[in-house]
């Protein structure tokens, strides 16, 4: 992404995927994907009938050719290696359909010299994940580098069930505005999730101040997607979308020099759809991620719908980073200036009251300790 930058048969391969899923929605897919119905039963039967042969997709290793001679088997278990040199000997050992053993990939590796010094045994760590695709998303920026053209800040946009990556964007800022235009691309072709996770720094957040919302976050909310920020110093709070850098830097990154933008972003795009559609995962019992993905159901609207308080809240305005309640002032979010915010009494009474944007809870305020004088 942007979409326009993935050639032809990537996309297809990923509708296909996605349409071929339990109960998929075709009808919506063909609209997230810009094609009309013929077309996509077209590649339908295309595929059903001869494979991804049927989509023109450019030749590719078959998993299912004649046994190997020991040899032959050796031979390609380099060439995976050489062609994916982060990849180890479980992942190997899965695309060849088991026919060699891990460790017998390891040793093959090893004696090539194709093990990388810098491979250590990683600790065991319990593992968690949503019920289901777009429950959660996790969204970062990699770490910016250097290109001719200036510096590429690589947003990163993965969902929490499937490991599935829906954005690797090579953006020329942090700013905000910058991520809305990448994002509304992402909702368009994908949908809404139900909540998204950041950290505390901006454009999302700010770091003095955490879990405060900025402008982005508020176009999020209004959007009605529930917005969690990490706890501060706690990167593994994202730890899948963390996971997944260590990958795009292994992979893609290290010992690559970029020109342009563009040239990044097709670099990301190749790496991408790899990512999701052939690389099995061990977390997902090494299905790809386009396996557990589903595109969500609540599209991406073209009007933002004004949001109505309840018949007991109490409602008032925001002026530049303050609000007025009971003849008193509280201190809330400058970017919530223009916007109205609900008071609501907090259940542990005695002058507390709860303060709410749509439906993300701001901060509790005490009436008889006002941030400025009356």
């Amino acid at each position: 992404m942007p979409w326009n930058t993935r050639d032809a048969m990537s996309l297809k391969e990923e509708f296909i995927a996605l349409a071929r899923q339990p109960g998929s929605n075709k009808r919506q897919l063909c609209r997230l994907f810009g094609i009309s119905p013929q077309t996509a039963y077209k590649w339908l039967e295309r595929y059903e009938a001869q494979g991804r042969s049927g989509l023109q997709e450019k030749s590719r290793r078959p998993f299912n050719s004649p046994k190997l001679t020991e040899a032959a088997l050796e031979a390609e278990v380099i060439a995976l290696r050489q062609e994916h040199p982060a990849w180890g000997g479980r992942t190997i050992s899965n695309l060849l359909h088991n026919r060699v053993a891990p460790s017998t990939v390891t040793n093959i590796l090893r004696r090539h010299g194709l093990i990388l010094p810098a491979q250590t045994t990683r600790e065991a760590m319990l593992r968690f994940e949503h019920d289901a695709p777009n429950d959660l998303w996790q969204m970062d920026f990699k770490g910016h580098f250097p290109t001719q053209q200036g510096r590429c800040h690589p947003l990163t946009v993965l969902d929490d069930h499937s490991r599935f990556s829906l954005a690797i964007q090579a953006c020329d800022s942090e700013r905000g505005a910058t991520v809305k235009e990448k994002m509304v691309e992402v909702f368009q072709h994908y949908g809404l999730p139900a909540r998204i996770n950041v950290d505390n720094g901006a454009p999302w957040g700010s770091p003095r101040n955490p879990g405060e919302v900025t402008e982005l976050s508020i176009w999020l909310i209004q959007l009605g997607i529930r917005i969690s920020f990490s706890r501060p110093y706690h990167p593994q709070t994202n730890g899948k979308l963390e996971r997944f850098h260590r990958s795009l830097k292994a992979e893609v990154l290290d010992g690559r020099q970029f020109s342009t933008l563009m040239e990044a972003q097709a670099a990301f795009d190749r790496w991408r759809d790899i990512y999701n559609l052939q690389r099995p995962h061990q977390a997902l019992g090494y299905q790809v991620p386009i396996d557990r993905y589903r595109t969500s159901t609540w599209a991406y609207p073209q009007q933002l719908k004004a949001f109505e308080y309840g018949p007991d809240d109490v409602v008032a305005k925001v002026y530049h980073s303050r609000f007025r309640f009971q003849k008193r002032y509280f201190s809330i979010a400058k970017g919530l200036a223009g916007h109205e915010i609900a008071i609501r009494p907090n259940a542990e009474g005695g002058g507390l009251f709860n303060v709410y944007f749509c439906h993300h809870f701001l901060r509790t305020i005490d009436v008889t300790k006002p941030d400025y004088g009356s």
